[in-house]
């Protein structure tokens, strides 16, 4: 009898095991700030995530809250709706062109450096394929930067296509 119960345990552990939802995930985000990020769930339905990505011949290090609504489209597929806000800082580099009017005359390009630092948002649906350890989807991540080339730059339309291996 003793062998039924600890066989019984261990099955209902192994299965409460494998039944558990992701706790991170790591991917990639194809887009005007490509990158890779890496997600940490805070509860079933809230993340936090991390994203270093490249934009403007620069780097950036982004820190997103998001927001989980589970199947949104009542279609029967594991679509969720992703929403966050959050911030991010880094650096960029541009080019500034001059004519020197003493001699020798000509156009000159200067390459400049500047820190920059903003607030982002995030509204996104991701698809989970079944079966794998896998999150497709496409989102759009506005954001607006202060310093750097201009005081205050905004851009509503940073959109991505992103691939998540979750863990």
């Amino acid at each position: 009898m003793k062998k039924v119960y600890s066989l019984i345990t261990l099955t209902l552990l192994a299965l409460s095991v494998f039944s558990q939802s992701p706790q991170k995930a790591f991917g990639i985000r194809g887009g005007l700030s490509s990158g890779f990020e890496y997600r940490v769930f805070s509860g079933e339905l809230s993340s936090y995530k991390v994203l270093l990505s490249t934009r403007k011949r620069g780097l950036q290090l982004t820190g997103l809250k998001e927001f989980h609504i589970p199947d949104v489209f009542d279609i029967g597929e594991p679509v969720s709706f992703v929403y966050g806000i959050g911030a991010h800082a880094g650096f960029e580099t541009w080019n500034v062109d001059y004519y020197d009017i003493v001699y020798p005359y000509g156009l000159y390009l200067e390459r400049k450096t500047g820190v920059i630092a903003g607030l982002d948002a995030l509204a996104g649906l991701e698809y989970t394929i079944p079966q794998i350890p896998l999150v497709v989807g496409v989102e759009v991540k506005p954001y607006f930067n202060l310093f750097g080339r201009d005081f205050f730059q905004l851009q509503p339309f940073d959109f991505a296509f992103t691939v998540k291996y979750t863990f």
